[in-house]
This record gives C-alpha cells, structure tokens and sequence, in this order.
C-alpha cells in the first residue's frame, strides 16, 4: 500500500489516470485491476478490498 501526495507531483498522477482525490488503485503485477475514486465509507472501502483478498 502507497500513499502518494498528488500535490507534490502532478506529472505523477496524470501518468496513472488520478482524476479525483482520494484514489484508491490495485494494482498486481504492474497492470491496474481497479481504480475507485471519492470518498468511501468504511463498509464500501472493505467490500472494494474484499474482491482482492
């Protein structure tokens, strides 16, 4: 898991598709599997996770 701060590198995030803040990305090995952006409540944000555990 990786925080990165969007603000301090917007080249960045442009790169990765970051189009709202907060993005959540899974990535596995290098190729993006899903991508959830906006705010999560804490029964969305484990449901989102669960698909990958």
């Amino acid at each position: 898991m990786v925080k990165y701060n969007v603000d301090e590198s917007q080249s960045v995030a442009q790169q990765l598709g970051v189009r709202g803040i907060p993005t959540l990305a899974v990535y596995k090995d290098g190729q993006l599997l899903a991508q959830q952006a906006g705010m999560m409540n804490s029964a969305q944000f484990a449901a989102f996770l669960k698909q990958f555990v």
